[in-house]
């Protein structure tokens, strides 16, 4: 069983050399408990190693400055210091490491927030544990990890808001989520937030505008080919020429956009 550091305190460190291929992860909660729990977690995952701990994101910042880590697990809101403000400090350090943000409740009014500040992924902390071990492994490799609820969420107000998250990567994973959060948004196109101005989807070509219509639909490529009877490969083609044409990085920030402007 991993041996729990509590007697160095939350802001505790570990200088130990570890195998290359392994995830080097620090934990940011201002609850002991939760990140003994964590560390408990991950320490008993293949690759993973927890190096450091922190009480709240000024600790953050100093302890991933020594430690290095891959990954900081962070929750959002902490007295003193937020995992808002931890994570720009985290991110604004030299090589910085993937911040994945923890949240207890997927309503959370912080989420957009982080997100601009860098977090790559959230996670609501009763994710399963397998889950939570996949999604850290992810964010070293830069890939976004978001619950679905969470995601929806998001969705939600930033197309009632008039927003558009930045986000490092996403993968095809997040159809599912999509699906609830298009619902769950569609009344959001009529917002006060709405953006005024030009429509950036007349860029798109008509096939181009129904790919993004499907992928706000929160439809996988594999869904949009047999949809619309194209090769895989062809429905790829016509992302990638969304992304670029809408300025977007993935498939939530499509989504947003379709959101804002209305479905044709």
């Amino acid at each position: 069983m991993p041996q729990l550091n509590d007697s160095a305190g939350p802001a505790s460190t570990s200088a130990e050399a570890q195998p290359a291929g392994v995830v080097r992860v620090l934990l940011v909660d201002d609850e002991a408990l939760m990140r003994a729990g964590l560390r408990l977690i991950l320490d008993g995952a293949e690759n993973i190693s927890v190096v450091g701990e922190a009480g709240n994101g000024q600790e953050a910042v100093g302890v991933a400055g020594r430690v290095h880590p891959d990954v900081v697990l962070m929750d959002i809101r902490m007295p003193g210091t937020d995992g808002i403000q931890g994570c720009r400090g985290v991110r604004a350090l030299p090589d910085p490491p993937q911040v994945l943000m923890l949240t207890a409740f997927d309503t959370d009014a912080f989420i957009l927030d982080a997100l601009e500040a860098g977090a790559i992924g959230f996670l609501l902390k009763d994710t399963p544990p397998r889950n939570l071990v996949r999604a850290v492994q992810d964010a070293a490799v830069g890939t976004s990890s978001v619950s679905p609820s969470v995601l929806s969420h998001l969705i939600s107000v930033a197309a009632a808001q008039g927003r558009r998250p930045v986000q490092q990567e996403a993968t095809e994973g997040e159809g599912a989520a999509l699906r609830g959060a298009a619902g769950d948004a569609t009344g959001a196109q009529a917002a006060p937030g709405r953006p005024a101005g030009p429509d950036p989807l007349d860029a798109l070509s008509d096939r181009e505008r129904e790919i993004a219509d499907a992928v706000a639909r929160g439809l996988t490529n594999t869904e949009i080919a047999e949809e619309m009877f194209l090769s895989i490969t062809t429905v790829k083609t016509h992302v990638a020429r969304v992304f670029t044409k809408l300025d977007v990085t993935n498939r939530v920030q499509v989504a947003i956009m379709v959101l804002q402007h209305g479905r044709r």
